[in-house]
């Protein structure tokens, strides 16, 4: 009779365990993700840095559920404290910090193709649509995220209308869509 009785209580604490431990668990994972001095390449100017994550910070907010990071030190400041710590995306590839370094990659940049600016509309819009040094579609959906800032070097933007475009223009048979959107000689038909 008396296990019936302990048997509620036992389950109370399992689950009690089980709901506070997990969140604490995953903070105490990013607490140690974030530890230490890292090493990466600055958006602005490509050249090395060394930065600390803010451990602290992403302790706290992991255990309130959340995925935000920010950087406690770099070795550009304090003459470039207020960037925009695009480079937390090599790190710490979180849709925040993604978004982050896409906001500042696109900012005034024109579209490869038809050279129209380029708003944010166009690159929340769906998937992202690059060229590469070969004229070649790539889609952000494609790269690595851990490299994407070193990817981006090489790429150009495109709108959104130029991007559907160019996925119609790559996959379909030279002989059905003749022209040249890049500057290049206009490809060879065998007949």
């Amino acid at each position: 009779m008396l296990t019936f009785a302990l048997f509620p209580i036992v389950l109370f604490f399992i689950g009690a365990v089980l709901v506070t431990g997990l969140p604490v668990a995953m903070s105490i994972q990013n607490y140690y993700k974030n530890r230490g001095r890292h090493s990466a390449i600055c958006p602005e100017n490509g050249e090395h840095v060394d930065i600390e994550m803010d451990h602290k910070f992403a302790f706290w907010t992991a255990l309130r559920g959340k995925e935000h990071t920010r950087l406690a030190s770099c070795t550009r400041w304090p003459e470039k404290g207020d960037c925009g710590q695009e480079c937390q995306a090599q790190l710490d590839p979180s849709p925040e910090n993604v978004e982050r370094l896409m906001q500042g990659w696109y900012k005034g940049r024109v579209c490869g193709i038809c050279a129209r600016n380029i708003t944010p509309s166009h690159w929340r819009r769906s998937r992202l649509g690059l060229l590469d040094e070969h004229h070649k579609l790539v889609e952000l959906r494609d790269l690595d995220l851990a490299g994407l800032q070193a990817a981006l070097t090489h790429m150009r933007p495109l709108c959104w209308t130029c991007h559907q475009e160019e996925r119609i223009r790559q996959v379909s048979v030279p002989r059905v869509l003749k022209g040249d959107r890049h500057g290049l000689s206009p490809a060879v038909v065998e007949d």
